[in-house]
């Protein structure tokens, strides 16, 4: 996650527990609090990505992550959070989770974080997609249209077979992928609390890419750590208001507003680099945010159905 940016777009998944809404407003403000800070982390990454080696990158934001997440899990529930009822869910969960922090961060340095994020959002449709595959979820042909019109924004955006496409265009797309694994694993895990997951998803990123550190270490100076260390804590503090967030609304209501972190990065992207999103990429990112939104409203309105019928 976001996580690379993530972790927004199906944070679901980070859904605490069945406990009551009191707050929906309350509940929408802490998501996009959540899409602003994920959004400065990211043009901090990409930063750091011009002069570390991505890997390295990644691993000062996990490592930072679990120095602030594990220490609050202990606190707020002692020893017993970090134990897992699905161990073995829990760790390919985290591997989904630090390969999709490793391919957007890979990106970064290609890319402009507005085209990256745009790229990326892709991962409800694919969550979807893979929910049929493993999940047995039923969708009907209304979801799979949206799930097709957010493709063809994504195609629009990446821009197969002209002269604007790159390569690195794809690594979003697979960050997505490794996302969408982990996100729909996360649905299996039954009985385990909110800050587990964050645990886990931590814990096991760290020492994925600290195997990695070898063969991918560069000496950063003071600047650098400097950055990497802000980084991590708003990493951390992301996944945090995510947390909040679901505390205080149902899903269906609060997810659709993780698309505003598509402002944030344009807005951030030009502010820091320079960078203008064309009219293409503005156009794309309109459609997959709209299939995702409609994507989301179908599955409100799916929930409202099962519930009345029950």
């Amino acid at each position: 996650m976001t996580s690379s940016p993530a972790a927004r777009a199906s944070a679901s998944s980070l859904e605490p527990s069945s406990q009551p809404a009191p707050s929906p407003l309350r509940g929408v403000l802490f998501l996009i609090a959540s899409t602003i800070v994920f959004s400065v982390a990211d043009v901090i990454t990409k930063q750091l990505a011009s002069t570390l080696p991505p890997p390295e990158v990644a691993w000062m934001r996990y490592v930072t992550f679990a120095l602030v997440i594990v220490p609050i899990v202990l606190l707020k529930g002692g020893p017993a959070l970090l134990r897992s009822r699905r161990p073995k869910l829990q760790v390919l969960r985290g591997f989904g989770m630090v390969g999709s922090s490793l391919l957007f961060i890979e990106s970064l340095p290609y890319l402009p974080v507005a085209d990256a994020t745009a790229i990326f959002f892709v991962s409800p449709i694919l969550i979807m997609a893979l929910s049929v595959l493993f999940l047995g979820e039923t969708v009907g042909w209304r979801r799979w249209t949206a799930a097709a019109a957010g493709f063809v924004g994504v195609m629009i955006v990446v821009r197969p077979g002209t002269g604007a496409f790159q390569f690195a265009a794809l690594l979003p797309m697979m960050a997505a992928s490794s996302w969408a694994v982990g996100a729909v694993v996360t649905r299996k895990i039954v009985g385990d609390h909110a800050f587990t997951t964050l645990a886990y998803s931590a814990l096991v990123g760290t020492v994925v890419l600290s195997a990695l550190m070898p063969f991918n270490w560069v000496t950063p100076d003071a600047t650098e750590i400097g950055l990497g260390l802000s980084m991590g804590v708003l990493f951390a503090i992301g996944h945090w208001f995510i947390v909040l967030a679901y505390r205080h609304g149902n899903v269906s209501m609060i997810a659709p507003f993780s698309y505003v972190q598509l402002i944030w990065a344009g807005s951030l992207g030009y502010l820091v680099f320079g960078t203008v999103p064309d009219a293409l990429t503005i156009t794309g990112a309109g459609i997959i945010a709209l299939s995702g939104l409609y994507t989301a409203y179908r599955e409100r309105v799916r929930a409202m159905e099962k519930k009345f019928s029950a």
